[in-house]
């Protein structure tokens, strides 16, 4: 049985993620190619961004610390500790509002497809 702190594994990314140059810090938890389901926790500085990019697939974020803002076209979700979003599957960006991480959980191969 594998076990996580995220508490403690949130303060060692946000720490990383204050000497990156793109204020950001990312570490997969669980997943790989064996795996149908990837977890990556990922933290960012407030005022930091991850620019327009497609969707992943099904997957939801979770906002573990901070206040975040996930924006796809004309539409904005502002998420704060323990707000839950399912991320729609169109381009979008998240935008930190202040020091944040977020768990994404992504579906990397539907179920029923041999991996």
């Amino acid at each position: 049985m594998e076990h996580v702190s995220l508490t403690a594994l949130v303060d060692e990314l946000l720490g990383t993620a204050g000497t990156a140059p793109a204020g950001r810090a990312s570490h997969t938890i669980h997943g790989g190619r064996e795996h149908a389901l990837r977890q990556t926790v990922v933290a960012l500085l407030g005022s930091h961004e991850l620019a327009e990019h497609d969707s992943p697939g099904e997957a939801t974020l979770q906002v573990l610390r901070g206040q975040v803002r996930l924006t796809t076209g004309a539409d904005a979700w502002v998420g704060s500790v323990g707000d839950l979003v399912t991320i729609p599957a169109t381009r979008h960006s998240l935008d930190a509002l202040e020091d944040a991480a977020v768990l994404l959980t992504v579906v990397v191969h539907p179920q029923g497809t041999p991996l």
